[in-house]
């Protein structure tokens, strides 16, 4: 890809997604998370309310140069250096995709926080997948592994989690993502059993630590102990996405 593009990258070859466009149109790193383990590194700008960041005209310009040459893709993926739906117009470029590229699936990958709002499940209604995270069953992990904005707590995430459930047609991949010595232990898992088993996703995602982390806490999990975690879940439609048998 040129360089001279500053808000989209890739094309990528994603463990999820295959191969992956992404765009990224945040400052880094801004979000109303600081997780222990991003692999962005520690969060600069702490963000409370959604915001302009730049026009949504200069994104889509260099979507259009792009995609005018019609490159493979398997997704166009909303991701990058922090929370992609802190961004007001994220329907803006999403509507452009659908309207002026509808053979390419579109993804947002998401830390959650803001899917009780009903207006940006309007925004991100066509996407094709949306990718959520869910990182601790109980508030004092939550606290410790995502290190939230003051006023956000683990019920808003649960209960935005249930509202796009109801709302949202398209498939829905939840991701669980381990540190050791964090959020791995029996009754964290056996809690976010009791939590799983409220929700319906179409895929669980396991996953851990493949990439350097903001903060030097916690650990890596091995392919064999994020396996025991399913067998201690013991629900259907899990998957394992970190494979490295270290």
């Amino acid at each position: 890809m040129p360089a001279n593009f500053k808000y989209i990258f890739g094309p990528i070859q994603s463990r999820r997604l295959g191969v992956s466009l992404g765009i990224n149109y945040l400052p880094p790193k801004s979000c109303n998370f600081d997780c222990l383990y991003c692999e962005c590194g520690p969060t600069d700008k702490r963000l409370s309310v959604v915001t302009s960041f730049v026009g949504h005209q200069e994104i889509t310009a260099e979507l259009d140069q792009f995609l005018s040459t019609a490159p493979t893709l398997d997704y166009i993926t909303f991701s990058g250096s922090g929370e992609p739906t802190l961004y007001r117009d994220i329907d803006k470029i999403i509507h452009f995709l659908k309207a002026n590229y509808p053979q390419y699936k579109v993804a947002l990958i998401t830390n959650g926080t803001l899917l009780q709002d009903n207006a940006l499940l309007a925004k991100i209604a066509d996407c094709d997948l949306i990718i959520p995270s869910l990182d601790a069953a109980s508030e004092k992990v939550f606290l410790k592994i995502n290190r939230p904005n003051n006023g956000l707590h683990l019920s808003h995430i649960v209960l935005g989690l249930k509202n796009l459930e109801a709302q949202f047609k398209g498939k829905i991949w939840l991701e669980l993502f381990f540190m050791k010595g964090i959020n791995d232990h029996p009754q964290e898992i056996l809690a976010f059993r009791n939590i799983l088993k409220t929700l319906h996703p179409d895929k669980i995602q396991l996953n851990s630590i493949d990439r350097h982390p903001a903060y030097q806490v916690g650990g890596e999990l091995s392919y064999a102990e994020l396996v025991a975690i399913s067998e201690l879940l013991d629900l259907p439609n899990i998957e394992i996405i970190n494979k490295r048998e270290n």
